[in-house]
């Protein structure tokens, strides 16, 4: 059991076996069962802010995926789908039965899409959070010759990030956090608690697998694709694999659920129903 204390009142945490590995993870609340799936280079206490208000309508599901927070950090595994599996493990060692409903961000909403794409029964409504999705995106955002992003690239390059990252965790989860969020969003420490937690070597591994996954089929079930005014919003790229497809624009940069939890909450709160 953990005693995070970023945790909120009514929420406890366990670990539990799953899909050759094993998963912290936070549950609390009653209700249908809604999964919340971390990015990089965070944990599930990306989600502190908005666990309190949707768990009081949800039993509200926070793992630390694979290789973040207190979960093991398998040498390999990182394939999004099953990644996905996982989380589908845990859901069963929970004994909570789908379908599901998952918000994903960052890499969080890669492996929520891919969940959706594989076994597209588990999930009943899929929120995807400022994301960038293989075939949909990913690569121009990857192209830094073109305007792309540089740290996709740096941190799939074998043994560089490593060297470099090692001893620096603090600087670079600051420069990076205060880059793309509101002015105030995160506190000392929490930039510190997400520096801590991505100290040493090992921490860099789901980095290197980003593989391109595209759905062979649309998705059916209704899918919320929430944008930022920094990024916009993935719906129209999203819009030829699934059915139904809703885009909104937060009033953020990349961090949405810590940087306007109220709006977060309530734009959830309304598309879940």
């Amino acid at each position: 059991m953990s005693t995070a204390d970023w945790l909120p009142d009514d929420f406890s945490v366990q670990r539990i076996a799953t899909n050759q590995t094993r998963l912290s993870v936070a549950v609390g609340g009653s209700g249908p069962v809604l999964v919340l799936l971390n990015g990089w280079p965070q944990t599930s206490r990306a989600w502190a802010r908005v666990m309190p208000a949707l768990a009081q309508d949800h039993t509200v599901v926070v793992p630390d995926l694979r290789g973040t927070g207190d979960s093991d950090r398998p040498e390999g595994g990182y394939a999004k789908t099953n990644q996905a599996d996982d989380i589908r493990g845990l859901l069963t060692s929970l004994k909570l039965t789908g379908p599901v409903a998952v918000a994903g961000h960052d890499i969080g909403s890669m492996v929520a899409f891919a969940w959706a794409a594989a076994h597209p029964v588990d999930i009943s409504r899929l929120i995807l959070v400022d994301s960038l999705l293989p075939g949909l995106g990913l690569e121009e955002a990857m192209d830094v010759a073109e305007g792309g992003m540089w740290h996709f690239g740096f941190f799939m390059t074998p043994n560089i990030p490593e060297m470099l990252f090692d001893g620096h965790e603090l600087e670079f989860i600051t420069t990076t956090f205060t880059a793309m969020s509101n002015p105030g969003t995160f506190s000392p420490d929490d930039l510190t608690a997400y520096a801590d937690e991505y100290t040493g070597r090992d921490r860099l591994a789901d980095g290197r697998e980003n593989r391109a996954l595209l759905a062979e089929k649309k998705l059916p079930m209704p899918v919320l694709a929430i944008g930022t005014t920094h990024s916009g919003t993935a719906a129209q790229a999203l819009a030829p694999r699934a059915d139904h497809v809703r885009g909104t624009v937060a009033p953020t940069g990349h961090f949405v659920a810590e940087e306007d939890a109220d709006w977060f909450t309530e734009t959830v709160t309304e598309f879940l129903g």
